[in-house]
């Protein structure tokens, strides 16, 4: 368990279960991933990571439990924290739609990752430049 949480909090990159097993196998070549999953769920439910889930997406793990905004790509499904602080947001007045009590809701964005920006305008037959980024 120990590991798995190194591994999340060297990573950085909100890892899924699945690349959280491939890093833990290099170093625990018989680690099976229903142990990973096993200790991932460990660790979301003691509040040590937190588990970023959302609706036909594989789940992600963060390092960082406090709240925090994240942005996740809608091609690749990386997700990324936002250093922003979006001010106060009230939660949306919803009792007249719904019986449920509202304890809260989360805020996530959506957009297109650099790297997948860059593979659309290589696949546009833009050039690349030599510092890295890509022209038309």
């Amino acid at each position: 368990r120990r590991l798995i949480y190194e591994i999340i909090a060297e990573l950085k990159t909100h890892p899924t279960a699945e690349e959280v097993f491939v890093a833990v196998r290099k170093q625990i070549p018989r680690v099976s991933l229903g142990t990973v999953y096993r200790n991932l769920n460990v660790l979301a439910r003691g509040g040590e990571i937190r588990k970023l889930e959302r609706a036909g997406q594989q789940a992600r793990f963060d390092r960082m439990t406090e709240e925090h905004l994240h942005v996740r790509c809608v091609r690749c499904g990386c997700v990324e924290d936002l250093d922003m602080d979006p001010g106060p947001l009230e939660v949306p007045e919803v009792k007249p739609q719904s019986t449920f009590q509202i304890l809260g809701y989360r805020l996530e964005f959506d957009g297109v990752c650099p790297r997948c920006q860059a593979q659309d305008e290589v696949k546009q037959g833009a050039a690349p430049r030599p510092n890295g980024s890509l022209t038309a």
